[in-house]
């Protein structure tokens, strides 16, 4: 049992991984033993995160812009430079853009699919090689997509091409699953709302009523995301693809 939910010795790439929930999962997979590289659009964030990481763990920073189909192919290519196998990959980087219906233009659009949805599809195709290097089978290679709440339930605000963007995160993983298997399983993680530099406006304004409002009370902790992030890579969760797990407070349950 003390193995069953270790990942130490592992490799992971975490995207997005400077801030936020990308930042929280980063840091739990370098305490648990994992060797990490994090990834960003903005390199100096992403060494500070690595150079900071690096005091409990390996932590390696890898910036890349993965709005784009080369900047996905480049961060791939970048990580076999360095690896010949990777056992985790988690597709955290992410936009989100809010305004009213009748402003709401391509622009809005464009920038928010072409990070959620592509960059998840295309940085997951280019690393299956690597992946598949990574696995054995007794244990996959892990690949957890961070979808959202907001592509189970309707969200209050009006951020449109948000929540259409992780309910196709959530049905890409489940896609994707299926052909990836049985060497890579694919699930992802739902998040509520945990403090985040893409949340701070919303928990600024309405964050003690969304705590009062969820089932649990309370919003998201660091160590939440972190020990849901660390199960989906253990050797717990090697019979698990196509899930989509809320990490929420039991929010999503809310009609």
């Amino acid at each position: 049992m003390s193995n069953l939910f270790s990942i130490s010795g592992k490799t992971a790439l975490v995207t997005g991984g400077s801030r936020g929930i990308g930042r929280m999962i980063a840091t739990g997979y370098v305490q648990a033993g994992a060797k990490v590289y994090v990834s960003s659009r903005k390199a100096e964030a992403c060494d500070q995160v690595a150079a900071e990481l690096s005091a409990v763990g390996q932590c390696i920073s890898l910036p890349a812009d993965l709005s784009t189909e080369d900047g996905c192919r480049q961060l791939a290519a970048a990580i076999g430079q360095a690896e010949d196998r990777l056992h985790i990959l988690v597709n955290n980087a992410g936009n989100t853009w809010g305004m009213p219906l009748e402003q709401f233009d391509d622009a809005a659009w464009d920038r928010v699919l072409s990070l959620n949805v592509k960059g998840v599809f295309h940085t997951t195709k280019f690393l299956v090689p690597l992946l598949e290097a990574g696995a054995t089978e007794d244990d996959p290679a892990r690949v957890v997509n961070i979808g959202s709440i907001d592509g189970i339930h309707v969200p209050v605000l009006e951020t449109y091409s948000y929540s259409a963007s992780k309910a196709a995160v959530h049905q890409l993983t489940r896609h994707l699953a299926r052909k990836l298997a049985p060497r890579i399983t694919v699930n992802a993680i739902a998040p509520g709302p945990f403090e985040s530099k893409m949340m701070a406006a919303t928990l600024g304004a309405f964050g003690e009523q969304i705590a009062a409002s969820a089932p649990m009370r309370r919003i998201g902790r660091p160590d939440d995301m972190a020990g849901a992030a660390i199960f989906l890579a253990s050797r717990a969760a090697s019979y698990m693809t196509g899930a989509i797990i809320p990490v929420d407070g039991g929010i999503a349950t809310i009609g």
